[in-house]
């Protein structure tokens, strides 16, 4: 979707459309699926204002609307077997 149609849908919903909530959003866009948290990071090195709430409440209202879906992906971190030597 592109960032002109998504702001059109957000201002339908009575959302302002902020300095925050457009650098979240090219943020978002910038990226094929990122993370809260990694949102968070990138943004708040541009606008120390910005708290991980309004980052969640943006992805929130962002799903709402249909502009973006969520995932949940889970990888396992297991350090590889030691090797057991004889002695």
């Amino acid at each position: 979707m592109r960032k002109e149609m998504i702001i059109q849908r957000l201002k339908e919903r009575g959302c302002r459309i902020t300095k925050q909530r457009l650098l979240l959003l090219d943020i978002i866009l910038e990226e094929d699926c990122c993370c809260c948290k990694e949102i968070y990071y990138k943004a708040s090195k541009k606008d120390q204002n910005i708290g991980p709430a309004t980052v969640y409440r943006m992805i929130n209202t962002l799903e709402e609307i249909g502009a973006i879906t969520r995932r949940s992906t889970f990888t396992v971190n297991l350090p590889p077997e030691e090797e057991k030597t004889a002695v």
